[in-house]
């Protein structure tokens, strides 16, 4: 594979860049770069500006609202975004649901729910993980029983990210329990406004409502939102996180992070000199760099596959465990380079308004915030241990 951009490529992200020089609020893309926290606002904001330009959905083909775009813009698109500073793009609607839509769902189903995706009308969140079935998915116990026209649907979801933003949430429900236990799951989508919904909130250790629990007590929910065929849930779900793995490797926000932590690493100093030349530091730092170079190319690797009209498959779990990996690591080292200044806990500072009462670089303020929420990272999306399980299994048929 050639690596090198053409000239239409240089073009478009010339395109790219004078559309968030001019369009990207700086307000919020110092949120971004600061590491603060974004309102629902916020990322509501960006997501009508970026449809508004026609580029929100860009691997959605162009008959269903996408720009059409190929892999590599995609890629260029993701990693200017990133540098700049804009909002990482909600994924449940328009990265998880939309293809699995494009993919499954029937003409009045993706007529109905895709420009409800674009224009911002439904906020989704997703009702995969249980208290006792996380990468262990198939262990899932809310179940769905068909009465008439609707399904009741009676369990409980959890670490529902932005469930309290939602209106609606694709969920998976054991519509067979008799059956296997990959082979009796549906997807359902289910309006959270329904009687027997209720949503509670979830306070992490930074003090941030970002997750939830979902109950769901007898809520009934219109046969026509079931996607796929009855008991087939467990084919739309396993290509729906290939999206969600890939999407979790996040390049390009690595990208960025590594640029703001060499600007830091040469702004503070050690033993009279800058820490970026520090041998130690200095080392993971190359280290954590090669890496995320290598990575790079897998993902375009990946993308060019995807673009070929296959599912990411389990390439996508080894972008999700390197992925995460380098995050980490670039978001271990951040913490370091700032020292003590990462250990005072001034909630004020973790808003924009309040970002002068900081201590320390620019950054140290959400420093340990970013470091300890990010270990969800090789959690979340399936464990990385169960991705090394998958590698192993289809990559290397153990």
């Amino acid at each position: 594979m050639d690596l090198r951009f053409t000239p239409e490529e240089e073009a478009f992200r010339d395109e790219v860049r004078a559309f968030l020089r001019a369009e990207l609020p700086p307000a919020l893309a110092a949120k971004v770069h600061q590491g603060l926290r974004l309102t629902r606002d916020d990322m509501a904001q960006w997501h009508a500006i970026l449809h508004a330009r026609g580029w929100l959905a860009s691997h959605w083909p162009r008959e269903w609202g996408g720009p059409g775009w190929g892999p590599v813009q995609r890629f260029i698109f993701e990693h200017e975004c990133a540098l700049a500073g804009a909002p990482r793009i909600v994924p449940f609607g328009v990265n998880m649901l939309g293809p699995v839509l494009i993919k499954y769902g029937t003409e009045a189903q993706k007529r109905h729910w895709l420009p409800r995706i674009l224009d911002g009308r439904d906020w989704w969140c997703q009702g995969y993980s249980e208290p006792g079935a996380g990468s262990d998915l198939a262990a899932l116990t809310t179940h769905a029983h068909r009465q008439g026209d609707h399904y009741v649907v009676n369990g409980q979801k959890t670490w529902t990210t932005f469930g309290h933003y939602a209106n609606r949430m694709f969920c998976l429900v054991r519509t067979d329990r008799h059956a296997k236990p990959q082979e009796g799951i549906s997807f359902l989508l289910i309006d959270l406004d329904s009687p027997g919904v209720e949503v509670r909130p979830i306070i992490t250790l930074d003090g941030e409502h970002e997750v939830n629990e979902v109950f769901l007590t007898d809520v009934r929910v219109p046969v026509d939102r079931l996607v796929g065929a009855e008991n087939q849930g467990w084919t739309i779900a396993k290509y729906l996180l290939t999206y969600e793995r890939t999407n979790i490797a996040g390049v390009g926000l690595s990208l960025a992070a590594l640029q703001r932590l060499k600007v830091l690493a040469q702004r503070v100093h050690k033993g009279g000199r800058p820490l970026r030349e520090d041998p130690l530091f200095a080392a993971r730092l190359a280290r954590v760099e090669i890496e995320l170079d290598n990575l790079k190319t897998t993902q375009l690797r990946v993308l060019a596959a995807v673009a070929a009209g296959e599912s990411p498959g389990p390439q996508s779990s080894l972008l999700k465990i390197l992925g995460t990996q380098i995050r980490q690591e670039i978001l271990s080292l951040t913490r370091r380079a700032v020292g003590p200044y990462a250990l005072p806990w001034i909630d004020e500072a973790l808003t924009l308004q309040g970002a002068d009462q900081a201590l320390g670089p620019p950054g140290a303020a959400s420093a340990a915030v970013q470091y300890f929420n990010h270990r969800k990272l090789s959690i979340f999306g399936g464990s990385n241990e169960i991705q090394k399980n998958i590698i192993a299994k289809t990559v290397l048929e153990l």
